[in-house]
């Protein structure tokens, strides 16, 4: 115990968990990718509002966002620490080495995207996760005719005072889906031009952000070797720093000028 803990509390150590931190936010990025391109479906939220309550019910979903909770937190916590102290051993610039020209510019501001993506982040989980869970989320019920396919939905502003949970009920060859209703809540936030705004922000944020953090994230694990650099840059630029980030602006620029 003694002497594992001056590697994790050295400079060296919070680098490591800081990379293996962010590549399990990495690989959040995917799954909550895919769960959110149900917003694109057009059956009114029936997808979406489903996903939604099986992210926030299903108990080994929940033990993995509480370590996502968690990743973010210590991420943030650790990238102040190792900035503070490498502003404090180095108070005052060089003067006859310029770093810029040798270092791109997202690489030089991991600091900025940083506290740009955190705010970002704060944001988006007071819009979305707390009134899912805590706030004034919409209500809706959707009545599809199992034999014909077709579908009545039922949509409230409120949710009625004798609701007691999803419910997914079939009866008389009709399946009744009630919810809460987040896709309506998505929906309604980005007629905002400022909420639009700032997560196109915080996805030009994010991809700059992860050009540089997933490759370095793989550095610093040790998982360098040449043969297998140019796979993880080229991952890390097109798969992270370019689609995904698309991917997710896409979505308040879909609700904003389609919807």
């Amino acid at each position: 115990m003694s002497k594992s803990k001056p590697v994790l509390t050295s400079s060296l150590g919070k680098k490591l968990i800081m990379s293996l931190t962010g590549l399990f936010l990495c690989a959040f990025l995917i799954v909550h990718l895919i769960g959110n391109l149900q917003l694109f479906k057009d059956d009114a939220g029936y997808a979406f509002n489903n996903y939604a309550y099986f992210m926030t019910h299903f108990t080994p979903i929940k033990v993995v966002s509480y370590l996502l909770y968690a990743s973010i937190i210590i991420h943030a916590v650790y990238a102040l620490v190792l900035s503070t102290k490498n502003k404090a051993a180095r108070p005052i610039g060089y003067n006859q080495y310029d770093g810029k020209a040798s270092s791109a510019w997202n690489s030089r501001n991991m600091g900025i995207l940083g506290t740009v993506l955190l705010v970002f982040i704060v944001t988006h989980m007071q819009n979305f996760w707390y009134q899912y869970k805590f706030g004034s989320t919409p209500y809706v019920e959707y009545h599809t005719e199992l034999a014909t396919g077709n579908q009545e939905i039922i949509s409230l502003d409120e949710i009625p005072a004798d609701y007691d949970g999803y419910k997914l009920i079939e009866s008389n060859g009709i399946e009744t889906v009630k919810s809460k209703d987040l896709y309506r809540q998505v929906s309604v936030a980005f007629q905002n031009p400022l909420l639009v705004g700032l997560y196109l922000l915080g996805m030009a944020a994010l991809s700059f952000h992860l050009i540089h953090g997933f490759q370095s994230a793989f550095q610093t694990v040790g998982f360098n070797h040449r043969r297998y650099v140019g796979i993880v840059r080229w991952i890390g630029i097109w798969i992270f720093g370019i689609i995904i980030p698309i991917a997710f602006a896409a979505m308040p620029l879909y609700f904003y000028f389609v919807k």
